[in-house]
């Protein structure tokens, strides 16, 4: 029982990036071709890529939807929210969830919903393997283990989504998310900016194409180390479940994305425990990286889950800052150009 126990238990307490109730795992079934909840009318896979021809954003339900791709010979699912104020060619913000969790937690955990309405996007809530994405071959989980397709599956999911700007595709993640979207950002090219959240790179990204980023990290992060190194859920990337994280520091990442987007020297600026390091880029583009003081691997802002936090060691959400407005400004600022 010991031996079960004891990956099941990393697995949970992996990059610890879930908050709040939630459904259960999502698990991956071979599939016949893409289909979509009859009730959701939304996207599928044989729908083409984006372009300025698509029908219009009310192609899809307004409110909450679902559907699924089948990439790798997996059903792959995915919720999607459409406001009532989002029109033809409106941006598309793609949430990946941390490890434990779904895509339905992320809804409910991160506030992307209400701002969606005010800012008239779309929002794409997708579902990990055995609620993981694969990051490297040490990382992270189920996911990892089998070499699922992840970036195949979010591309796709990107082309199936009708009436959205091509040029306002964003990605945003916490924790084994947050390590995704750095891997969208090196093995793509459909992003225009990537907003990760208590994440690091542990990816190969030998030729980056220049894209905006802002990058929130706690500094007393334990999961995902701020000055980088193995935090306290890795196992080396050895056993059943792999979960490697050996990341570089924080800054020192920055500085390395800094350098692809060749910008200029950053300014930083300090309120109480906030401090936001901002470096302009050729062509509109910026790479911004806020610091909270005190603050451990969570979303800043988010709906606590005491029960959660008590089982599971959570760190609570630091109310510094509330990570999801900061983010959307600093994406609906930074399109594809």
């Amino acid at each position: 029982m010991k031996r079960l126990f004891a990956p099941l238990a990393a697995l949970l307490l992996l990059l610890a990036g879930c908050t709040g109730r939630d459904r259960p795992a999502p698990r991956p079934v071979p599939s016949q071709p893409a289909t979509s909840s009859p009730a959701s009318a939304g996207p599928t896979s044989s729908q083409p890529p984006p372009t300025s021809s698509q029908p219009p954003a009310s192609a899809l339900p307004v409110g909450k939807s679902s559907a699924s791709l089948t990439v790798g010979g997996l059903k792959r699912t995915y919720l999607m929210y459409r406001p009532a104020s989002a029109k033809a060619g409106a941006p598309l913000v793609v949430v990946l969830h941390g490890a434990v969790g779904t895509g339905r937690q992320a809804e409910q955990s991160y506030g992307w919903d209400a701002e969606a309405d005010k800012g008239g996007f779309v929002v794409a809530y997708p579902d990990g393997v055995n609620r993981t994405w694969n990051v490297s071959s040490d990382c992270c989980g189920v996911a990892a283990r089998d070499n699922v397709d992840d970036v195949g599956f979010i591309t796709q999911l990107v082309s199936a989504v009708p009436g959205v700007d091509p040029h306002r595709v964003y990605a945003t993640g916490i924790s084994n998310g947050a390590m995704l979207s750095y891997r969208l950002a090196c093995d793509t090219d459909i992003f225009a900016a990537i907003a990760p959240v208590a994440g690091t790179m542990i990816n190969k990204c030998d030729h980056p194409a220049p894209i905006s980023i802002i990058h929130i990290h706690g500094e007393k992060d334990p999961t995902i180390p701020y000055a980088g190194g193995p935090g306290r859920r890795s196992n080396d990337g050895k056993g059943r479940l792999p979960i490697k994280i050996d990341g570089p520091s924080v800054p020192s990442l920055i500085e390395t994305w800094r350098r692809t987007d060749s910008c200029a020297a950053p300014t930083e600026t300090k309120s109480g425990p906030v401090t936001t390091s901002v470096a302009t880029c050729p062509d509109g583009r910026a790479v911004e990286l806020i610091t909270v003081a005190g603050a451990g691997h969570q979303w800043p802002g988010s709906r606590p889950a005491p029960v959660a936090q008590r089982i599971l060691h959570l760190d609570a959400p630091s109310t510094a800052l509330n990570a999801t407005p900061t983010i959307w400004t600093f994406l609906n600022d930074h399109p594809k150009r």
